[in-house]
């Protein structure tokens, strides 16, 4: 059961002190808070999107690999786990977590790599800062203004929100202890699910992971258990405890660390100017032995380099195709090249595009 807000930490975002929407919000009346920005992100064509849009395996690889939007699902919740684990706003740490891929580009990093580079001179390209415009501004299914109209709290902490491979420019800003949850979860996530859809694709076999710690850690009471099952048998419970292990620590730490600050409210963790939220360095140790393992066997295995090398060539000739004949844009992005200039039109654009539809659109342009 989620805490309600009397039982929330003092540290935690309270909606009473919230600084509120841009706009006055009619929906207010059916849906408060933090409950209607995760209702307005969840019903946003933008996440509808990321059901087609590349983790690490693109779609043609299988049916059964992480997308964006399983990923953000996958956020999500062990977001809440944390938050309930700490004692703050749930809604909170969860709607940052599935709006922080918002602005991902089709396949993945290699299709952000793409449009940076296209985009070095005109205010570069990177995704997180690319999310917060979707929510404030390329969202529009509002008349009475643009954007979804978040909450001041969610934007912040969207803004800021940072892993190894996001790197905003608020990315050095402290936020409530509920954005903090969203880095860690982002970061769990992705190395626990990445190693089972390696694992899933062939790319790494059990022997593989048999030195690291975090694995074998987790493995070895399952191990005992079913000695004769294979890891495509057990890889499930195992990462599952994996997990496990994870929160735990992550929880302890955190814990510890707020305890330490004893923060009276949110502003406390913003002016602390350190990080409350992560694993001990125990754990941080075995995290990037993980993350080093993934990086040399499966992100850069040949079969993903690949894909992620003709992944970059298709956004950077689309991109270039829209760019030297705009008229081709849909009329609603074309309309606004003069107020915001080209580069920028064309790079919203393609960024918002799916696998799939800039694989059609890539093939209308460039025969």
């Amino acid at each position: 059961m989620r805490p309600s807000r009397c039982e929330l930490a003092p540290y935690a975002v309270d909606p009473l002190l919230s600084r509120g929407r841009a706009h006055l919000d009619p929906l207010d009346d059916l849906r408060r808070d933090f409950e209607l920005d995760r209702y307005r992100v969840i019903h946003c064509m933008a996440f509808h999107r990321l059901a087609y849009k590349t983790q690490v395996f693109v779609a043609h690889e299988g049916d059964h690999y992480r997308t964006r939007l399983t990923h953000s699902l996958e956020v999500a919740d062990l977001a809440a786990d944390l938050a309930l684990a700490l004692r703050v706003n749930v809604q909170l740490a969860e709607v940052v977590a599935l709006a922080h891929d918002l602005g991902h580009t089709p396949f993945g990093h290699a299709g952000e790599s793409a449009l940076n580079e296209r985009m070095s001179e005109h205010g570069g390209f990177e995704h997180n800062r690319q999310s917060v415009r979707v929510v404030e501004y390329l969202e529009h299914p509002y008349p009475a203004f643009r954007g979804l109209n978040l909450m001041t709290e969610t934007l912040e902490c969207m803004a800021a929100h940072a892993t190894q491979y996001d790197h905003p420019d608020g990315a050095d800003l402290q936020v409530p202890v509920e954005g903090q949850i969203t880095n860690v979860a982002d970061r769990l996530a992705y190395d626990a699910h990445d190693l089972e859809d390696a694992l899933g694709a062939g790319l790494i076999d059990g022997k593989d992971l048999s030195g690291l710690r975090l694995w074998w850690e987790a493995a070895a009471p399952i191990r005992r258990e079913f000695a004769a099952s294979s890891v495509f048998a057990v890889r499930r419970p195992i990462l599952d405890v994996l997990i496990r292990n994870l929160l735990a620590d992550v929880s302890e730490e955190s814990n510890r660390r707020i305890q330490e600050l004893a923060p009276v409210d949110a502003d406390d963790v913003r002016g602390a100017g350190r990080i409350l939220v992560r694993p001990s360095d125990d754990m941080e140790e075995r995290l990037r032995e993980l993350e080093r393992f993934l990086f040399e066997n499966v992100y850069r295995h040949p079969r993903v380099v690949e894909v992620d090398d003709r992944a970059r060539r298709l956004v950077r000739e689309t991109f270039d195709a829209f760019l030297s004949d705009p008229t081709r844009l849909p009329s609603r992005f074309a309309d606004r090249i003069e107020e915001q200039g080209r580069h920028r039109v064309v790079c919203d654009y393609v960024a918002g595009m799916t696998d799939r539809f800039i694989e059609t659109e890539h093939r209308r342009l460039c025969g």
